[in-house]
């Protein structure tokens, strides 16, 4: 064979091997995203219209999430813990004097779990600002009702007057009267 037809040969498949390349990396990218798309779909993936709650909660918090909600919603609706500042949520946890109601405190290892939920989805408390213990106190739940006039003073009950699943410690599903308010 002539060295001409070998150089060809030779352009030729060098051509050739970044197309091939492209295509395996490309089926590769393909077959993964359908891999993990069945992955996530297989695990229970929620939709986030069907969450509930405000945040996502992960594995490691939720069973402080489920006994939080146990403890309080025996005698109120459980708000969301972004709704109060950190430092509200300890003083809560530490003391028996609740609301004009004489409470049992938890005990741990409940105690640690529910303090890691609250501490972890609750917000910073500013350096001058006052510890809000009523939610009409607190800037966040201001800051989370921007159009809202509410009553004075804010009940926790009547959060179902917007949120009829409230008492399920589902905050997203909103009457329709707020639902389409945007």
């Amino acid at each position: 064979m002539s060295n001409i037809v070998k150089r060809q040969s030779r352009k030729r498949k060098q051509k050739q091997k970044p197309i091939g390349l492209l295509l395996v990396i490309l089926a590769w990218s393909l077959a993964m995203g359908w891999l993990l798309a069945l992955a996530t779909h297989a695990n229970g993936a929620t939709p986030t219209s069907e969450v509930g709650t405000v945040d996502i909660v992960p594995a490691q918090y939720q069973l402080g999430q489920q006994l939080y909600i146990e403890n309080c919603s025996t005698c109120h609706i459980a708000i969301p813990p972004a709704v109060l500042p950190t430092q509200t949520w300890k003083n809560l946890l530490e003391d028996t004097q609740h609301y004009g109601a004489q409470l049992k405190l938890l005990v741990d290892p409940p105690r640690a779990l529910v303090w890691k939920y609250l501490a972890t989805f609750s917000r910073v408390q500013l350096q001058d600002e006052q510890t809000p213990y009523r939610i009409n106190s607190s800037r966040y739940f201001k800051a989370l009702h921007p159009r809202v006039k509410l009553p004075n003073p804010v009940q926790i009950g009547s959060c179902v007057t917007c949120h009829p699943s409230a008492k399920d410690f589902n905050f997203r599903r909103l009457t329709p009267e707020w639902d389409n308010s945007q």
